[in-house]
This record gives C-alpha cells, structure tokens and sequence, in this order.
C-alpha cells in the first residue's frame, strides 16, 4: 500500500548560544512527528553514536538528552521546517519550505563544524540554504556524515560511529 503524502513539520532548534557543532538533519522522520522528538525512531543510530560520544544514551529522557548534547556545545535542526512526504524516506521530500538558517548562524557565533547527518541533509542545504547565505556567514566548514536513519543500513554502527567521533571530537565542549 502507498504511503499518502503528508504536510510535514518540523522542530525548533535544539541550542544554546555558546553551540560550537551544528548536525542538520533533512526533516524528522514519521515516528519523530510522531513522538515529537529528534531521532526517535529506535533503530536510528544517532542516539547510539550521541551514546558513546557525550553519554546522550537512548535510555535517558529525551530532555536529558538534549541537556547532554547542548553540554558539549552541539546543536541540532533540520533543513527543512516542512515539507510534503509520504513516509519517512528522504527521497520523498517534496514542496520543502527551508529553516531559516542564515539567522541562526548569525545568532550562534562559537560555531565552528556544520556536519549533515546523511547526503539528502547536505544535498537539501545545498538546494535551500547556501545560495541565499551571505558571504559573511559562508566561513563555516561543513561535513557529510553517514546518515543515522535505519533507511542507510549500507554501514555498520561502529563505522558511522568512528567516522562522527573523528568529525565531533575536536569541536565539542569537553564537559
């Protein structure tokens, strides 16, 4: 059965001023909506990964969390505040409305790594996002890291694991 398109919309941005990483997600997928959370689809690895960096465990309340990753200086949003979809595949984004990120650069200025959980992030910032950035705020590095969704099984855990610890490490806050 054919999934029905649906309007989707996405979070606020989980920050604090002093976020020195920002992970930029596509748009959260249907059991986020659902839940009203980042990432909580559970075979999602990015709670696992958060795990093992930060101790941001998926046992943990979702607030806890969050306090955990704004700890170490990292923020989290999407590309997108909404879009059309039918499921959860990034592939089936249609319509996106993007978030407005060039505000949020200028209000974070600690920041130092922008990293895209996944291709469709980096391909959607690309589209959206970088063509209407000001050159002033265009000095942020950014770097494609292997998606957390269960939809890219292609790699095992401790391989995304190993690629996000060499990305984060040097640019998180060492609480």
């Amino acid at each position: 059965m054919k999934d029905k398109m649906a309007n989707c919309a996405g979070f606020a941005a989980v920050a604090r001023d002093d976020a020195r990483v920002l992970i930029l997600g596509s748009l959260p997928g249907a059991e986020s909506l659902k839940q009203r959370q980042y990432y909580a689809h559970r075979q999602n690895s990015f709670w696992k990964i958060m795990a093992a960096l930060i101790g941001a465990a998926p046992g943990l309340p979702y607030e806890s969390r969050l306090e955990r990753l704004m700890q170490h200086g990292i923020a989290v949003w999407d590309v997108c505040a909404s879009a059309h979809r039918a499921g959860s595949l990034d592939a089936n984004i249609q319509s996106p409305v993007a978030n407005d990120l060039p505000t949020f650069f200028a209000a974070h200025q600690a920041l130092t790594l922008l990293c895209f959980n996944g291709l469709a992030a980096e391909k959607l910032f690309h589209r959206l996002i970088a063509p209407d950035m000001p050159r002033t705020l265009s000095f942020l590095p950014g770097i494609a890291l292997p998606s957390t969704s269960p939809a890219y099984a292609a790699m095992q855990l401790e391989r995304k694991l190993l690629l996000w610890r060499a990305a984060l490490e040097r640019h998180m806050i060492i609480a």
